[in-house]
């Protein structure tokens, strides 16, 4: 029994995820000190949901249940009920993520949680349907139970979660061991990369699989470093039948979260900003490294999907986009023979449906999710006997016809936020392909989206903050949100050679070494010293579905050290990485980001100052020669004439006597600490990815 209530506190907020349920007949709170007072002037336990807006059981758990009235009845009679949106609030999302994964073996959202008003943990879990099902729990029996066990003695259960806590302290915070990270360590992080490799799909493990890019990268940096051809192949397969499959929408492009098979073919159909921004940085490093042009038309492909679907006016990138429409999963996105044969006709449409396995039966639910896993355009033109060319013509217009129609479907919805750290994932990955492909359009992108963010995400005092929507910044800036931040500026300075960026990255990086450094243990935690304290300050260096803020601050630290010449820094790059040691050595496939950055300490890292007039065709020769190669391990530093000259000296003292030849421009190469003589031929830089 449902009903349609009058709208509840959440109506006062901007997620999108906290306004869908804003007429819920539960008596909602957001995240606050209010709801917590309140719990405790009333001695009752909290029930507390965290979600987002695009997550599809979310949805079916919201329809189930915080519709409906009479759970309603019990959760306002008995309870205080929290709603989190995860994206919003990630420092409380990971902590309480940990106590169910520490509680239940698993984790995942809606993430389901009954706290004490003090927050200590009581039960924890993810989607429970309405009733018991399926031999799983129903949360009305959950929430009556947990009612009756609390007004029988509370003091037991407030016993209770605090021994989970105590439990759970070696998931939320990381400590230093006596472990010592070396290059042995990236050696055996590629060991269990490969046995853990499907060879027959790509991928690592079994269903469900997600894209993890920033392990491919890794072994992208591996095969570069190594040799290793089966670092790349396994890149390369990965790589290739990821696209192929139905996570890739081979008609709007850009990636879905993941796919529910280990074949790639069935994604969960919601499409995140973070993912399609990770995607794109590793077809851009595969094609710098193999040359192969279609990894290049893959990312532009998901760069256009970006800019024309996920940007805001303003030129910042909006969060994600839902897997439902309709209230049916994927219903946008799939399609029936017959509706494909009417939009292209019969002819284009039996050819269409051949390469992209578009059946009768289908194969989703009776509806077909377009792929290329039985058949290419470039195996189908041999069997045709179409020539490539006009074959891969003929599909891009029948694509341009399923997409106008398309078009006109009920769009899923779009959670409009903007959050820092995930733009920060953006820039970096329009950085990197504006110097791949020489672009200028993706850096323009870039350099939009990080103003504003450096313009609407800051307050005053320069304190980053996490999200911004419908003209309001708000939460204090995480540990993501600063390193990514400064990631994508560092990427930003290298591709404009706009010193402001570079000087915003140092500031802010400066700015979390203050606000998360652990002084005792090293490290940084997840919010800041600022901001609210939670049951613990936890730390996170693993990389999931995104790479950590400490793995990425790591590398960032580095790079900095070496072109501002700060020992401090060095120095606390260097206690970052060991900070974290034992857990990196307890599974290296889990730190990618970790293992980039520890490549970068220990490997073969080179400087190039391009000294020479930025408006002059020859110093643009030079800057293009490399980049336009894969040079992970290299810092690119522009050396203008002037004025201009004298900043960049100001913050990169590597620069100093590095000065055009005879009045033209001139490539200093230095590396392992040592300079090779200056040049002014691009061949000298044209093969430096095969020199290192």
């Amino acid at each position: 029994m449902t009903t349609q209530n009058k709208s509840n506190r959440l109506a006062n907020e901007k997620s999108p995820y906290l306004l869908q349920h804003a007429q819920n007949p539960i008596d909602w709170f957001p995240w606050s000190e209010e709801a917590f007072s309140k719990a405790k002037q009333e001695n009752k336990p909290v029930f507390l949901s965290i979600g987002y807006s695009t997550c599809h059981w979310c949805h079916v758990m919201a329809h189930e249940s915080f519709e409906d009235q009479a759970i309603a009845d019990m959760l306002n009679k008995d309870f205080i009920s929290i709603k989190v949106d995860r994206e919003e609030r990630p420092d409380v999302d990971h902590i309480y993520m940990a106590i169910c994964q520490a509680m239940t073996g698993q984790g995942g959202w809606p993430l389901t949680v009954f706290l004490t008003p003090e927050q200590k943990p009581i039960f924890a879990g993810t989607y429970f349907p309405r009733s018991r099902k399926y031999n799983r729990a129903g949360l009305v029996e959950i929430i009556a139970q947990i009612a009756n066990k609390w007004k029988d003695d509370p003091e037991r259960i407030r016993e209770a979660g605090e021994r989970i806590i105590q439990d759970t302290q070696s998931r939320l915070l990381e400590h230093r061991s006596g472990d010592v990270l070396t290059e042995e360590t990236l050696h055996e992080a590629f060991r269990m990369y490969e046995s853990n490799f499907d060879p027959e799909n790509g991928g690592f493990g079994s269903a469900p699989k997600f894209p993890t890019s920033h392990n491919l990268s890794f072994l992208l940096r591996y095969y570069m470093k190594t040799g290793n051809e089966r670092a790349l192949e396994m890149v390369e397969k990965t790589l290739d039948t990821m696209h192929r499959g139905g996570m890739y929408d081979h008609i709007g492009f850009g990636f879905s979260r993941y796919s529910v098979d280990e074949k790639w073919l069935v994604p969960h159909f919601e499409k995140m900003l973070y993912d399609n921004a990770l995607l794109v940085m590793t077809y851009i490093e595969a094609y710098q490294v193999t040359g192969k042009n279609q990894y290049a038309e893959i990312a532009e492909q998901v760069i256009s999907y970006v800019l024309r679907d996920m940007t805001h006016e303003e030129g910042a990138f909006y969060s994600a986009e839902d897997a439902d429409s309709e209230g049916v999963e994927g219903k946008f996105y799939v399609w029936t023979m017959d509706e494909i044969e009417d939009v292209l006709g019969i002819e284009e449409g039996d050819l269409y449906s051949e390469i992209y396995n578009i059946t009768e039966s289908g194969n989703f639910v009776g509806k077909n999710i377009p792929n290329l896993l039985d058949a290419t355009l470039v195996s189908l033109a041999k069997r045709k006997q179409i020539p490539q060319d006009v074959l891969k013509q003929r599909m891009e217009a029948a694509r341009n016809k399923l997409f106008a129609h398309r078009e006109q479907r009920i769009h899923p919805g779009k959670d409009d936020k903007i959050l820092t750290s995930w733009n920060g994932l953006m820039i970096v990955a329009l950085s990197k392909a504006a110097r791949a492909l020489d672009k200028e359009v993706y850096a323009d992108a870039a350099a939009k989206a990080a103003d504003f963010v450096l313009r609407e995400l800051r307050r005053e005092d320069g304190r980053l903050l996490a999200r911004y929507r419908d003209g309001e910044a708000a939460f204090l800036g995480y540990v993501d949100d600063y390193a990514f931040l400064v990631w994508g500026l560092i990427e930003l300075y290298e591709t404009t050679f706009e010193l402001r960026f570079l000087h915003e990255a140092v500031q802010l990086n400066a700015d979390m070494l203050r606000l998360f450094g652990d002084e005792a243990r090293g490290g940084l935690f997840f919010y800041g010293s600022d901001a609210e304290q939670l049951l613990t300050r936890p730390k996170e260096i693993y990389d999931g579905a995104m790479p950590s803020g400490n793995g990425v601050a790591a590398l960032n630290m580095l790079r900095l050290s070496r072109l501002t010449y700060d020992a401090k820094l060095s120095q606390a790059a260097d206690e970052q990485l060991q900070a974290f040691a034992g857990a990196v050595s307890q599974y290296p496939p889990g730190h990618a980001l970790t293992l980039a950055a520890l490549d970068f300490a220990y490997g073969e890292a080179s400087e190039i100052v391009i000294a020479g007039d930025p408006a002059k065709a020859e110093t643009q020769h030079l800057l293009r020669a490399v980049q336009r190669q894969f040079l992970p391990n290299t810092l690119l530093i522009l050396h203008p004439p002037g004025a201009a000259g004298e900043e960049v000296r100001k913050l990169v003292p590597l620069v100093q006597d590095k000065l055009p030849l005879g009045g033209r421009a001139t490539a200093y190469v230095c590396q392992n600490f040592a300079c090779q003589a200056p040049t002014q031929d691009i061949a000298d830089l044209e093969n430096l990815s095969s020199e290192h």
